[in-house]
């Protein structure tokens, strides 16, 4: 069995070996560098110079955990995207030696699909290959969205890719887009020192969040003096000779030394092959796949950020498991009741399952239980005390059905509650777990005895 993943991405080249260690012969074309866009440009960038932001935090409160520093602190960029550039060059390594170990095959060019077999490559120093295979997993990702009238320029209108390779850090920065790549970044460059304005169209910063984690991020910007514009787009914005001059819907004026546009990801589906094929796409260009991430075209199948839903680097390496497993006739499906997501912000964000006000438009009675992390002895002694775990019930069956939470850690803790949900557990189940102490744990634990009200270290009402 030869099978072919048009992309190197998280979906792509997981898909790849997992079709490897089923025993199929496979080749993977990339036209840029395996780990597509969130090793390279996205995930792990990012939560490297996240990790920097964070470093220098902690590093001018020092005094405040009983150690005296001399001498001034600053952030030194080059050496920071150095580190940035060694981590992110340390893991694509490490899927190179993959490929090798599971005798996958790198072609390294731009992929076309012919039929429904066929792939012509035109690689990088401009010679021609065609590839055959009997089964075709198409992995070609997302990039990130424009806005009419902001042209990324590389220079002053920047895109997330740019970001993460910006050589200065800017005075100011304006940022369009309060989602997760927006307020990321205005995390991250406020931390570093820049003036941030992030603007949002819609009511809230990460409105795919539930209420109360959007309402607790917006105090946390308040607190950092990160400005946030909300129900306001941009009409217009001009080149200075100090920056950019953007004017907003609503008649408010900003100026700004760089602009990162930050509205989402258009989907890589074009120039591709699909229409010759008749692959079938909905008006985004979303590629339409089953279950069992099988496109309209026998043999060819899907995953990842092109396949749409939730653009997760996680996401798309289960379902690049899902189609090698039936690309190799083992039957997979996939299942996304369960999937766990994160937001690096500062705190943390971490959600998975239903948010109450979903459940509420779905008619789903719920009870909530909620614990802050200033109640917890381990937030304190490390000194990060912001933010709350949220549990979402089934107020009828007491299954666990949502959990969210804005703090310390919130990336790790979240899988408690998702493990708890893939199981069907009850809140019941959560509480007869003993925690050990003093952990950030212990606040999963507190949530969900809340739930029923019987948290013995929340005040009494």
């Amino acid at each position: 069995m030869r099978i072919a993943v048009l992309g190197g991405g998280p979906g792509g080249y997981v898909a790849a070996l997992k079709a490897s260690q089923l025993g199929a012969q496979v080749m993977v074309i990339e036209k840029d560098e395996v780990g597509g866009t969130c090793l390279n440009w996205g995930c792990i960038p990012t939560k490297t110079l996240i990790a920097s932001a964070e470093a220098f935090l902690r590093a001018k409160n020092l005094a405040d955990f009983g150690i005296d520093l001399a001498g001034s602190l600053s952030p030194n960029l080059t050496k920071i995207m150095e580190r940035k550039n060694k981590v992110v060059s340390i893991q694509v390594k490490g899927i190179r030696a993959l490929f090798k170990s599971w005798g996958v095959s790198l072609i390294e060019g731009k992929g076309t699909l012919v039929s429904p077999g066929r792939i012509e490559v035109e690689k990088r120093g401009g010679e021609r290959e065609t590839v055959e295979a009997e089964k075709i997993i198409i992995a070609t990702g997302s990039r990130p969205a424009q806005v009419p009238g902001l042209p990324f320029d590389g220079r002053n209108i920047l895109s997330s890719d740019d970001m993460v390779r910006v050589s200065e850090i800017p005075r100011s920065l304006f940022i369009v887009g309060a989602g997760v790549i927006g307020s990321e970044f205005g995390c991250i460059f406020n931390e570093f020192g820049t003036e941030v304005t992030l603007v949002e169209a819609l009511s809230r910063a990460v409105s795919t969040e539930d209420f109360e984690i959007s309402e607790q991020l917006e105090r946390e910007f308040r607190k950092k003096k990160i400005r946030l514009i909300t129900g306001a787009g941009v009409s217009k914005v001009e080149t200075r000779t100090d920056g950019l001059s953007a004017v907003l819907t609503d008649g408010t004026e900003i100026t700004a030394e760089k602009v990162l546009v930050s509205i989402g990801r258009a989907l890589n589906s074009e120039g591709i092959g699909l229409e010759a094929l008749g692959v079938e796409k909905d008006a985004r260009g979303r590629i339409i796949v089953n279950e069992k991430m099988e496109t309209s075209v026998r043999h060819i199948y899907a995953v990842g950020d092109v396949v749409g839903g939730m653009l997760l680097a996680h996401k798309a390496s289960r379902e690049g498991m899902v189609a090698a497993s039936n690309a190799c006739g083992r039957e997979s499906m996939i299942d996304y009741s369960v999937v766990p997501a994160a937001i690096f912000t500062s705190p943390e964000i971490a959600s998975v399952g239903m948010r109450e006000h979903e459940a509420g438009e779905k008619g789903i009675a719920v009870r909530t239980g909620h614990f802050p992390f200033r109640g917890l002895a381990k937030a304190h002694a490390i000194g990060e005390i912001s933010g709350f775990i949220k549990i979402v019930a089934d107020s009828e069956t007491d299954k666990v059905i949502g959990g969210h939470i804005i703090g310390p850690h919130a990336s790790d803790l979240i899988h408690e509650v998702a493990v708890a949900m893939e199981a069907g557990l009850t809140v019941r189940d959560i509480t007869a777990t003993i925690h050990a102490h003093p952990t950030l744990s212990e606040g999963i634990y507190e949530a969900a005895e809340d739930v029923h009200g019987s948290a013995v270290h929340v005040l009494r009402k």
